[in-house]
């Protein structure tokens, strides 16, 4: 008898799985995937035949699946990793997608946050608009609302992971800042942009690395977190709106997804 009977609604191929590494290959990757996992072959077996609308009941139902039925998934490690994320699920307590955008760039400018618990989506955050910043600006100031809220979450004793697309705010807050700071906040190249968003940031990550794990995450290919941070981002743009705030219309994953892309 199978241990987990994994239900894939939406994915490469539909049905009722036993094997996690078979139902990872099916769903990973897919943009829209929803599946989920149960205990019992009778639970699975109703919950496919309830079809789309099971699926969507249970909130991205996928990431509960994957946070809480794979047996391989090592513990998240301390420290930042510069590698693409290989996973498209939220493997933490707390893991929060982060994103900024930038019309043209530079441009109008936003950033935006996609917050999951215990692999549900659970809040989503847009803001500090700029009427003429940088992408870069944007990513760094979207990482940094992530680490204050990480500070929060590590402070309860839980498990954090932030995912970001960008390389350069990963970079510059966990590697370069070091080499920055032990030459006073000066680069042999001339001046450092984005100077004051990276000092307070690197603060913050410095505080936290022994617990907080840190990785980048591939952008726009159908990674649910990600596309959320990113429609966050493009909305504020929309609404111009100057404050990080949280997002309180409901949460309806398939209409957010709808929104425009940056």
């Amino acid at each position: 008898m199978a241990s987990k009977y994994y239900v894939v609604w939406a994915g490469r191929e539909t049905g009722i799985f036993t094997s996690w590494p078979q139902t990872k290959a099916l769903v990973d990757g897919f943009a829209g995937a929803r599946y989920k996992s149960f205990k019992t072959q009778a639970e699975a077996e109703a919950a496919f035949k309830g079809g789309q609308s099971k699926a969507g009941s249970a909130r991205s139902a996928s990431y509960k699946a994957n946070s809480t039925a794979s047996s391989t998934r090592s513990k998240p490690t301390s420290g930042a990793s510069s590698q693409k994320s290989t996973s498209e699920h939220p493997d933490s307590d707390i893991d929060i997608y982060t994103d900024g955008g930038c019309e043209p760039n530079p441009g109008e400018a936003g950033s935006g946050l996609a917050l999951y618990r215990q692999g549900e989506l659970a809040e989503l955050w847009y803001g500090l608009y700029h009427p003429m910043g940088t992408n870069n600006t944007a990513e760094l100031n979207a990482l940094h609302q992530a680490l204050l809220m990480a500070k929060h979450y590590l402070q309860q004793g839980l498990g954090v992971h932030i995912h970001s697309d960008s390389q350069y705010a990963i970079k510059c807050i966990s590697v370069w800042a070091y080499g920055w700071k032990a030459n006073g906040w000066r680069r042999k190249t001339g001046e450092i942009a984005n100077l004051s968003v990276i000092q307070e940031a690197h603060a913050l990550y410095d505080s936290l690395k022994a617990k907080l794990k840190l990785s980048h995450v591939a952008a726009h290919v159908g990674i649910e977190g990600n596309e959320l941070a990113d429609r966050m981002s493009i909305y504020t743009l929309e609404t111009k709106q100057a404050q990080f705030c949280r997002y309180q219309e409901p949460l309806d994953i398939p209409a957010l997804l709808a929104l425009r892309a940056g």
